[in-house]
């Protein structure tokens, strides 16, 4: 069976629907591809086998979540396979490689209630100043930030050139920093 019947009917539509016999669809469409990037991402042949369960079981969550106008539904699938792998490595499931300066800091089990509350300010400036970009770099930024999806990726995605993918979250970037360098008071009135 081919990967869509049309554009309002994929494979992942069809799940959306109720429709068990995507799933099978689905498995033989994509099994390779989340195979592959779960096999990259994990250390043993099992961990990879659970990350593939996991993907799938997102997959068939968040199926509804597919709009075909917005991109291709393989791009989709790696999405959240990208997405699931990273969140796996960060809760430890496989052996992590780098841990970032803010995580361990996040991470420190006897940080006191005012630096959870100092963090949680950061967090809520932080949130305020992405709000102050344009779509364009606060889509670019939250694909690349929060769901670790590379600017090639997102180029693809987001059907844009790479140097423009770039200089958005290049000048994103700047701009955020500017913001998150004014005190609390004058960044709240802006």
């Amino acid at each position: 069976m081919e990967a869509t019947d049309s554009r309002d009917n994929t494979i992942l539509q069809r799940i959306a629907r109720g429709d068990v016999s995507a799933v099978d669809d689905c498995l033989k469409q994509y099994g390779g591809l989340v195979w592959t990037l779960a096999s990259r991402h994990c250390s043993t042949a099992d961990d990879a086998e659970d990350a593939s369960q996991e993907i799938f079981v997102e997959l068939w969550r968040k199926a509804d979540r597919f709009d075909p106008d917005s991109g291709g539904e393989a791009t989709f699938v790696a999405l959240i396979a990208r997405r699931r792998l990273i969140d796996r490595h960060r809760r430890g499931q496989t052996a992590p490689d780098v841990v970032s300066i803010n995580e361990a800091v996040v991470d420190l089990p006897d940080a006191g209630e005012l630096d959870r509350l100092e963090l949680s300010e950061e967090a809520a400036k932080a949130a305020r100043c992405m709000k102050k970009l344009s779509d364009k770099e606060r889509r670019i930024l939250a694909l690349s930030i929060y769901q670790g999806t590379p600017h090639s990726s997102i180029a693809s995605f987001l059907e844009m050139p790479l140097g423009t993918v770039k200089s958005c979250a290049r000048r994103g970037l700047l701009q955020l920093r500017e913001c998150m360098k004014r005190p609390l008071s004058t960044e709240a009135a802006r």
